[in-house]
C-alpha cells in the first residue's frame, strides 16, 4: 500500500465491531495499512471511549493521525471543551472539530472537509 493515500475513519469502533464473519475494522485498517483518524462525539462519555479507541489502535501499530469530534456546536460549552483538551492531552493526539453536516450533500460535504488539515495528515503537504 505504499503511496496510497487514504485514511481510516475508525469511528470509534476499532477493537469489536465486525464488518463481516471473521473482518473487524481494526483488521481492515492493519490490512490497508492506512494513517487512521477517530472519529468521536464531543460530548459526555467520549473521554474513555476515545482513549480506549486510541489504545486499541496503537496497540496493533495503527498510525492514529488525528481524532475529529463531531458533531461540534456552534458555542461549544464547558464539557466539550474540556474533552477536547483532555483528550488531545492524555491521548497524545491532535484533536480537530468538525461541525453539523446537514445531510449527505457532497458539496457540503467538500465544504466541511475543506476545513480539516487532512493533506498534512495524509502527508500531501
Amino acid at each position: 500500500m505504499r503511496g496510497a493515500s487514504g485514511a481510516v475513519d475508525a469511528r470509534g469502533r476499532i477493537a469489536t465491531v465486525p464488518l463481516a464473519e471473521r473482518l473487524t475494522v481494526r483488521d481492515l485498517a492493519r490490512s490497508l495499512g492506512l494513517p487512521v483518524l477517530v472519529a468521536a462525539r464531543p460530548g459526555l462519555g467520549t473521554i474513555n471511549h476515545t482513549l480506549l479507541t486510541l489504545h486499541a489502535a496503537r496497540a496493533i501499530g495503527l498510525d492514529v493521525r488525528a481524532v475529529v469530534l463531531t458533531p461540534w456546536p456552534g458555542q461549544a460549552g464547558p464539557l466539550e471543551l474540556s474533552n477536547r483538551d483532555t483528550i488531545a492531552r492524555l491521548g497524545g493526539v491532535e484533536v480537530a472539530l468538525l461541525g453539523h453536516i446537514a445531510g449527505p450533500d457532497r458539496h457540503a460535504l467538500a465544504g466541511a472537509g475543506a476545513g480539516l488539515p487532512w493533506r498534512r495528515w495524509l502527508d500531501l503537504g
